[in-house]
């Protein structure tokens, strides 16, 4: 098991890559690091999004290294390094966020606890965020702080080409019509990530984005394409659940999230509305940013990086 490294998308020095046991005994990658300087300042568990990969954050590995953290991360089941879950292995499908539950356990138990140093910090993006969120009212959560960009706590109606209602209904039905394994309507084996650059919705930085784009070019069984109308039930499922009226104010750890203003793909009304609900929780609004607030251009991601700095004691990030 390796990980993929380009002049352009050099892989951190030092790393330990394998793989762990699924709750299920499915075979799942994982990767860790050291920190690269003193003092030493705990692990960051770093969770991507749907579709996404490890070495899609090889340059937010190094940033968080030279701040003192060690980092683990993972590809969730399903898409990455990970074992897929369907014959065609370009369908992103899950029978239900409780799968993604189940590994989080798994990998926290056999990767992060035996061989990170504490204290833990979650960092998630997009449906990363929402499994946090998930976890973050169990107790015994492993987590000091957690800090999301651009969460997945709703989908963005323009995504969903309806009113979520109406999705929900569909997904529900469709499910149980026998397409719960099917692309969800429109979607395909293009794997997500290589459609133009000019009118994308993850990112306004056009070098990330060919990064991202030669990544898979030299790897593609790393990619994935749309997603299954079960992983849309599933997903939907699980927004609603954030949702609910009492959720958030039930999370006792301190929560950052990171909304970004020009977001397609999830609500950014959602994500400051959950915010406002949860106890021990900011919300920072990125004005211009797309989705992936870690892959976009220098300014909005020196933005991320002065919030993160201040919210986590980091007064000299080392070069």
């Amino acid at each position: 098991m390796e990980l993929v490294s380009l002049a352009k998308n050099p892989l951190p020095s030092g790393g330990i890559v394998g793989t762990f046991s699924g709750y299920d005994g499915a075979e799942l990658r994982f990767a860790r690091w050291d920190a690269t300087r003193q003092p030493r300042r705990g692990t960051v568990c770093l969770f991507p999004g749907r579709a996404e990969f490890i070495e899609k954050y090889f340059e937010v590995i190094a940033d968080l290294r030279r701040r003192g953290f060690a980092v683990a991360t993972l590809d969730w089941r399903g898409q990455g390094g990970s074992q897929r879950m369907l014959a065609n292995p370009r369908k992103g499908h899950v029978r239900g966020f409780w799968e993604y539950d189940r590994d989080l356990v798994r990998f926290m138990k056999d990767v992060v606890l035996p061989d990170c140093p504490p204290p833990f910090i979650g960092l998630g993006h997009s449906m990363g965020g929402n499994i946090l969120l998930r976890n973050a009212t169990m107790p015994g959560l492993w987590f000091e702080r957690i800090i999301l960009t651009a969460p997945m706590i709703a989908i963005s109606e323009a995504t969903l080409g309806t009113t979520t209602a109406k999705a929900r209904i569909y997904a529900e039905i469709a499910s149980q019509l026998g397409m719960f394994t099917a692309y969800v309507p429109g979607g395909s084996d293009q794997l997500y990530s290589t459609q133009k650059f000019d009118g994308n919705v993850l990112t306004s930085d056009h070098e990330r984005w060919l990064r991202t784009k030669a990544v898979l070019e030299q790897a593609p069984a790393l990619g994935l394409g749309s997603p299954t109308v079960g992983w849309l039930r599933s997903a939907l499922r699980s927004c609603r659940m954030l949702c609910g009226h009492d959720y958030a104010g039930r999370i006792n750890v301190p929560l950052l999230l990171f909304a970004s203003g020009n977001d397609k793909l999830v609500s950014t009304r959602a994500i400051e509305d959950f915010a406002v609900r949860a106890k021990l929780s900011s919300c920072i609004l990125m004005p211009g940013a797309q989705h992936e607030i870690l892959q976009e251009n220098d300014t909005v991601r020196l933005r991320f990086w002065a919030a993160f700095d201040a919210y986590m004691g980091v007064e000299e990030p080392g070069a």
